[in-house]
């Protein structure tokens, strides 16, 4: 199996285990395993545009940047990472849990979760 390959399993598993943390209604780590998802597709995509192993980074943008992959993406594909950006760092350390879980609807995770998938076969697309 060669490396973004390699990626692309892993992001489809976290992706998911997204769907799965939706179903049960786990919204917080929702956001986090559509981060890792998202965070793993880019990974992919920087293994084969580079042929280089990614870098141990988490930030999307700065994965997206590296790879030479940021200038092909649109706006709204630009601002996906933003808004995905808090939801790694908040599930890992929650300290504004509650805050953040009252963002965090079934509506809005299942629009997440489309995105993130959406976000995933483009970059498969791509490669």
């Amino acid at each position: 199996m060669n490396e973004a390959a390699y990626w692309i399993d892993l992001a489809k598993y976290d992706l998911e285990t997204a769907k799965a943390m939706n179903s049960t209604q786990r919204y917080l780590y929702v956001g986090f395993m559509c981060h890792q998802a998202m965070e793993k597709a880019l990974k992919a995509y920087y293994s084969h545009k580079v042929k280089d192993v990614p870098p141990y980074i988490h930030n999307l943008s700065v994965i997206a940047k590296k790879a030479d992959l940021y200038s092909q993406m649109s706006e709204k594909q630009k601002d996906f990472p933003d808004f995905l950006e808090p939801l790694n760092i908040e599930a890992r350390y929650p300290k504004h849990k509650d805050k953040l879980l009252n963002l965090l609807s079934a509506e809005q995770c299942n629009e997440i979760i489309e995105e993130t998938e959406s976000e995933l076969q483009w970059v498969m697309k791509i490669l």
